[in-house]
C-alpha cells in the first residue's frame, strides 16, 4: 500500500462530499493550498486528473467519481469502527453532520444539541440548514431532519415532534387596519407573506380545509420568503398575514403578539422526524443523538 497516497485519501473524499475545495479545507482544519496539494499528490499517483476545475464549480472526473464510490463506504467503515472503540470507553468522539429544514432548530435541534454538548463534549455536530430535500448519503451526511411525509421509504425513520398544524397569523395592528378574516376566500382581499419553494422556484400555495374540504390557495401580497422566519418576522411587523408551523409562533400566539386565523381551516401535519440509512442505525454518534432526543423532547414513538 502506497502510504502516502493512503494519507492523502481523506482530503480527496472531502473535496468530493462538498464539490469545493475551500469547503473541505474548512471541515479538515486543514488549508487551501494543502488541499490542493494532497489532491494533486493523489491524482500523480494514480495517473489521472480526479476533478474538473472552473473558475465556479469543481466537479468529479470518471475517474474520480468511480474512486469516490469505491472507497468512500470503506472509509466510513473505518471511521465507525475508530468511533464503536471509543464509545464502548464511554467516549462518544467523531463529527456528527445533519442535514435539517430551518423550523427543526427551535423544536427539535437546539434543545437536543444543548443536552448533547453536556454528555459528549468530544462529539462535534454540523448541522446544515436547507430548505430543499437533499439526499443525505450522497452529500454525505448521517442524519437528516424531514416532515414525516416527505422521507423514501427506505430510511429508518425516529420521530422527534408531535404532529402540529401548518397555520395563519396576522399581528393585532395589521388586523385593526385591515377588514375581517372570516373565511378562506376572504384572503384574497387581504396583504399575505408568500413562500417560493426552494428548489422549483414557484410559489407554495397554502394547504388548508374550506368547509372540510382540502383546498390549495394561491394568495398574493407585498413580500415573498423562502424560509418560516422571515413570514413570522414580517407578520410581527404587521406587513401581513402569515402561513406558518403552529410551533414555530406558539409563544407569540400566547403573548398576544400573533393571532390565530381560521383555526378550523388548519391542517395537521405529521411533524418531525430524523431519518438515516439502516446501515447508520448503530454508529454512537447518531445513537448519542438519538438517546438525547429521547430524554429531552419526550416524545411518544
Amino acid at each position: 500500500m502506497d502510504r502516502d497516497l493512503l494519507a492523502h485519501l481523506p482530503v480527496f473524499l472531502g473535496v468530493a462530499r462538498h464539490g469545493s475545495f475551500a469547503a473541505a479545507a474548512n471541515e479538515l482544519g486543514m488549508s487551501a493550498s494543502a488541499v490542493s496539494h494532497a489532491v494533486r499528490t493523489v491524482e500523480e499517483r494514480l495517473g489521472a486528473p480526479l476533478f474538473t476545475r472552473t473558475t465556479r464549480s469543481v466537479a468529479l472526473t470518471e475517474v474520480g467519481r468511480r474512486l469516490n464510490e469505491s472507497i468512500g463506504a470503506a472509509f466510513n467503515e473505518v471511521q465507525e469502527a475508530i468511533e464503536q472503540i471509543r464509545s464502548e470507553r464511554g467516549q462518544v468522539t467523531g463529527l456528527l453532520r445533519l442535514n435539517v429544514p430551518q423550523i427543526a432548530l427551535p423544536l427539535a435541534i437546539t434543545p437536543v444539541l444543548a443536552e448533547l454538548t453536556s454528555r459528549h463534549p468530544q462529539l462535534t455536530v454540523e448541522v446544515s440548514v436547507q430548505a430543499a430535500s437533499t439526499d443525505i448519503v450522497a452529500a454525505g451526511f448521517d442524519a437528516g431532519v424531514r416532515l414525516g411525509g416527505m422521507i423514501d421509504g427506505d430510511m429508518v425513520v425516529v420521530r422527534l415532534t408531535p404532529p402540529f398544524k401548518a397555520i395563519m397569523v396576522a399581528s393585532p395592528e395589521y388586523l385593526q387596519r385591515h377588514e375581517q378574516i372570516t373565511t378562506v376566500r376572504d384572503l384574497a382581499n387581504h396583504n399575505c407573506i408568500g413562500y417560493r419553494l426552494p428548489t422549483a422556484g414557484s410559489l407554495y400555495a397554502w394547504e388548508m380545509l374550506d368547509h372540510g374540504q382540502d383546498v390549495a390557495v394561491k394568495v398574493s401580497g407585498t413580500a415573498l420568503v423562502n424560509e418560516p422566519a422571515s413570514a413570522k418576522d414580517l407578520a410581527l411587523a404587521g406587513i401581513g398575514i402569515a402561513y406558518i408551523f403552529e410551533p414555530f409562533v406558539r409563544q407569540e400566539l400566547a403573548d398576544g403578539r400573533l393571532q390565530w386565523l381560521l383555526p378550523e381551516s388548519a391542517i395537521e401535519e405529521p411533524g418531525l422526524f430524523l431519518y438515516f440509512p439502516t446501515r447508520a442505525s448503530q454508529a454512537p454518534k447518531l445513537r448519542a443523538f438519538i438517546d438525547a432526543a429521547k430524554d429531552v423532547l419526550r416524545v411518544e414513538r
